[in-house]
């Protein structure tokens, strides 16, 4: 992930975080637990109007998935 702090604050994600989902984790080396400890560390903890722009799909905010992404609810 990258961090632009800027007039709107964003965040480059890559597959990291999308809106409504995370990254995969079913491929050789990949750790749910991991990828989670990670979101909940770095990307959680910036504030709801950062701008999120996934590696692919629709942007989103880290408010709205705090709120609504299934995967952070469960956690």
């Amino acid at each position: 992930c990258f961090f632009l702090d800027q007039k709107k604050p964003v965040v480059l994600a890559g597959d990291t975080l999308f809106a409504g989902s995370i990254g995969r984790t079913d491929l050789w080396g990949g750790s749910f637990q991991n990828l989670l400890a990670s979101i909940e560390s770095k990307l959680l903890t910036l504030p709801d109007d950062v701008i999120v722009i996934p590696g692919h799909g629709p942007s989103t905010t880290i408010g709205a998935e705090r709120r609504s992404n299934p995967f952070l609810l469960a956690s």
